[in-house]
């Protein structure tokens, strides 16, 4: 009796042996209802199935594509953040966090929490919301204005919250919070409260002034109220900005510290003379 064809033996890993058969079934090869690896390896041998490199994709590629994802989400565009984790997790170059941030936003999409956060912001509802911090611990916020804005290339909630405690921000701005969107567990429970919406955030008014090239080269931004040259020597220009966050501010200014200082108020001021403090003491000489 002739044999129908040559018969070879695979030495693989259940998980290896698994994934073929799931390549065999999404292409239909197939023994009557179950998945036939014969039949694919047959295929690839006669290339009728095109195999190609899984790990030649640049770094800026992979991290153009994940930037992409996560605002994806933060826009609330699930699909499309679909697609893009679902051909991400197929490249072999991803790096395991990555990865396993990707996993996890697939088994457990944040579909509920954000339709649920841009609903309340419509209807000018106040609501509690579950938030995770940069080391992981949980938070609560009772939040009475809020909106999504962009800052440094990913999105946040600004946010007006009862609690102040925990805020290193200064007096006046102490009840405004700047929430990362991806921060928010996809679990979180927001639920409504009792009490008035508020029309803004709290907002103060600094004054700083920039000299030298700066001064020529800086763009007004849509924030500030004033913008005036000086009659001095040198010449000098005075920003007078509404802000509703420090943090953002020093962000913006301390690349120019040197050309840049900040008139008032005074509390300002101060608390990012501590800020340039700490950072002369890191670099300074221990040895003098």
């Amino acid at each position: 009796m002739s044999r129908k064809g040559e018969s070879i033996t695979l030495s693989i890993s259940d998980r290896d042996k698994s994934q073929l058969e799931a390549i065999a079934m999404e292409l239909g090869m197939k023994w009557g209802d179950r998945p036939n690896i014969s039949k694919l390896v047959e295929a690839i041998a006669r290339k009728q199935i095109q195999i190609s490199k899984n790990n030649d994709w640049a770094s800026d590629r992979i991290e153009t594509l994940s930037r992409t994802f996560k605002l994806l989400i933060d826009y609330g565009e699930l699909d499309r953040a679909k697609v893009i984790a679902n051909l991400l997790l197929e490249r072999s170059e991803l790096s395991s966090p990555l990865r396993r941030d990707i996993e996890r936003f697939l088994d457990k999409p944040p579909e509920i929490w954000r339709h649920t956060i841009d609903r309340y912001i419509k209807q000018q509802q106040p609501f509690r919301l579950q938030y995770l911090d940069a080391a992981d611990r949980s938070h609560q916020f009772s939040i009475y204005h809020a909106k999504v804005t962009p800052h440094d290339k990913r999105l946040y909630l600004d946010c007006w919250c009862e609690e102040s405690t925990s805020s290193d921000d200064v007096v006046a701005l102490k009840h405004n919070r700047c929430l990362r969107l991806d921060r928010i567990p996809a679990e979180a429970a927001i639920t409504s409260i009792q009490g008035k919406w508020r029309s803004q955030l709290d907002y103060i008014h600094v004054t700083f002034n920039l000299s030298g090239n700066l001064a020529f080269a800086y763009q007004p931004r849509e924030e500030d109220i004033d913008n005036t040259w000086l009659d001095t020597a040198p010449p000098m220009r005075q920003i007078i900005r509404k802000i509703s966050s420090t943090f953002w501010l020093y962000r913006d200014i301390m690349p120019y510290a040197e050309d840049c200082e900040i008139i008032e108020p005074d509390d300002v001021r101060e608390k990012f003379k501590e800020k340039v403090r700490s950072l002369y003491l890191k670099y300074q000489d221990s040895s003098l």
